[in-house]
């Protein structure tokens, strides 16, 4: 009989340590996983450290992922793999056509020259109008998509008259030195990678015919589950864009540090980009939704999308 209170008042004892153990791991997994590319804001974010002093006495902690551009950003976010990203304006769009498990949370303001269709220095082709039957590199689903659609439009190109070669940036600058293809349209800091080392000429950039905005994503059941902490991320990020705005040589050195591009090339993106995280409004969501409705007409995502469903705004 005492054997059997002893063995009893162990097991007890022990679940209650398992159960206090068991809670005290719940409150240090409450974890913030943050998707970044390798230019930005965001990059910058990480390097200085300052969003964990925000997010510590919230609770949260800390992870990040790389990754080489938009798209596979958003599919992470799609799969619950990350919760906060960062993408420009068309991959949200070709995302929500297949599956809307993210929303919009922020964005910056318009950078019309941080994007462009290049062609090398010694190219023939002087105007949009000349990529009628080209070859021309990008990035599918990316922010320049947009513009290369928007620029041959205003040419009086059709989309369907060029050879559209889907590349993510390494490969398209590889293809593009090598004369494999006519053009390539991309955004800093590739493009103005592509500038100072290989004297690569501008058709056009994006001033006067699209916006490249940034936006800030994240996972909808996230966002549902911890606005603050969302809050606290975009608050961090209004940080950074101060810091770099008062100083682009200062960020440039930083990110020179961290990506290995120069700093006289990153000064030139830099000062190309904007500066003010902003919370998602109806203007903005107009702008994304000319964006879906024109790709809907293309053929190019596979249904009609209503950007305002997946808008989030803080406090709502």
């Amino acid at each position: 009989m005492n054997f059997t209170r002893r063995t009893l008042g162990a097991l007890t004892l022990g679940a209650i340590a398992v159960g206090l153990a068991a809670g005290t791991a719940g409150a240090e997994d409450k974890i913030v996983r943050i998707g970044y590319q390798k230019y930005g804001n965001v990059i910058l974010l990480k390097n200085k450290g300052t969003l964990e002093g925000k997010l510590a006495p919230l609770g949260y902690k800390v992870e990040w992922s790389e990754f080489p551009s938009g798209p596979p950003l958003i599919e992470a976010l799609n799969a619950g793999a990350i919760d906060f990203g960062h993408a420009g304006e068309a991959p949200p769009i070709f995302a929500q056509a297949a599956s809307a498990q993210f929303v919009y949370v922020a964005h910056e303001p318009p950078a019309p020259k941080g994007e462009a269709i290049l062609v090398p220095k010694n190219s023939p082709l002087k105007s949009v109008a000349d990529l009628k039957g080209k070859k021309v590199a990008l990035n599918k689903g990316s922010n320049v998509h947009y513009l290369l659609v928007k620029a041959l439009e205003k040419a009086g190109v059709s989309y369907a008259d060029i050879h559209p070669q889907f590349l993510a940036p390494a490969d398209a600058r590889a293809a593009f030195e090598s004369g494999q293809v006519d053009a390539w349209v991309i955004w800093d800091p590739y493009q103005a990678s592509a500038e100072v080392a290989t004297g690569a000429k501008t058709l056009r950039d994006g001033t006067g015919l699209v916006a490249n905005t940034q936006f800030y994503l994240a996972s909808k059941s996230f966002v549902q589950n911890n606005p603050k902490a969302i809050e606290a991320v975009i608050a961090a990020l209004k940080d950074v864009d101060e810091s770099v705005k008062g100083n682009t040589n200062a960020a440039a050195k930083e990110l020179s540090a961290a990506i290995g591009i120069p700093v006289p090339v990153l000064e030139i993106a830099l000062n190309r980009q904007s500066y003010d995280v902003k919370p998602i409004d109806d203007t903005v969501i107009a702008d994304q939704q000319k964006i879906a409705d024109t790709f809907f007409k293309l053929g190019l995502i596979p249904k009609a999308i209503n950007v305002k469903d997946i808008a989030w705004r803080a406090g709502s």
